[in-house]
């Protein structure tokens, strides 16, 4: 029976990911080397790529920064009624409850060219909707758990002992952070900035929404990808899948080293 189930795994595996992967990189080198270079190194490829990088690495900070900050508060803040850190839960988990396309569409109702905050915004020569910056937001949308589920266990796992210990002998709350807080949940952090940059590559549909897919302008890898197949130019979209593809192998061996850090430490 346990060599039944081993087999059956590895038939999903074949399945669902191995074979995938081999067609597409059969398909993104269907041309050759020349043909992948050709379809890599169209302007629209290249500009996409860069797009889907600025992202991650704006989006990879700041779900850092506000990650921790809101993790800190679900279980470090006294101040907070039990009610309220059960709204604040609920609203870090919104995500995992609605469709990416939802939220993309949220946002363009709240924040688009229509509305009340982004006629304003707009006024001001500010662009929200169907530009960086609401992509950046749509992205923040659908990643912002990830951080916030990562680091809240460790937090409670080590209690406040020691930074109770260190307040007693007169630290201040920066200081107990950075001796004595981040040590234990760095690694945490690193392991939901992995989640969050593999999250970010691949987000297509609040992206697709927000962004309006506009060549050169605001068009991601996922999306040109999308934007080839419904062209029919399956070659050059399977190299950019096969690019994206790389990262995210790279992203696993990533996990895989972080996870064997965490333990030896």
């Amino acid at each position: 029976m346990r060599k039944l189930w081993i087999g059956l795994t590895y038939a999903v595996f074949l399945v669902l990911l191995a074979a995938p992967l081999y067609k597409i990189a059969g398909s993104a080198f269907s041309g050759g080397w020349a043909g992948l270079s050709r379809a890599l190194g169209r302007p629209e490829a290249l500009h996409a790529l860069m797009m889907t990088g600025a992202i991650v690495v704006v989006v990879t900070l700041l779900n850092a920064l506000f990650g921790i900050m809101m993790a800190l508060y679900l279980v470090r803040a006294s101040w907070l009624s039990d009610k309220i850190k059960s709204l604040l839960n609920s609203i870090v988990d919104l995500p995992y409850a609605v469709s990416p396309v939802i939220g993309g569409l949220m946002i363009v109702l709240l924040l688009g060219p229509d509305s009340i905050i982004g006629g304003f915004l707009e006024g001001t020569g500010f662009q929200v909707v169907y530009a960086f910056p609401g992509m950046i937001i749509a992205t923040l949308f659908v990643t912002f758990p990830l951080m916030v589920r990562e680091v809240m266990p460790v937090l409670q796992e080590i209690g406040t002992d020691q930074e109770q210990a260190a307040a007693t002998l007169g630290a201040y709350s920066w200081l107990t952070f950075r001796q004595i807080t981040w040590p234990m949940i760095r690694w945490a952090v690193v392991y939901g900035m992995v989640l969050t940059v593999a999250r970010s590559l691949g987000e297509f549909g609040a992206v697709l929404v927000v962004s309006g897919n506009i060549m050169n302008k605001t068009q991601t890898a996922t999306t040109l990808v999308y934007q080839d197949v419904e062209n029919f130019n399956v070659a050059a979209a399977s190299g950019v899948a096969l690019v994206l593809a790389a990262f995210s192998a790279g992203l696993l061996l990533l996990m895989e080293w972080v996870k064997k850090r965490k333990e030896v430490h």
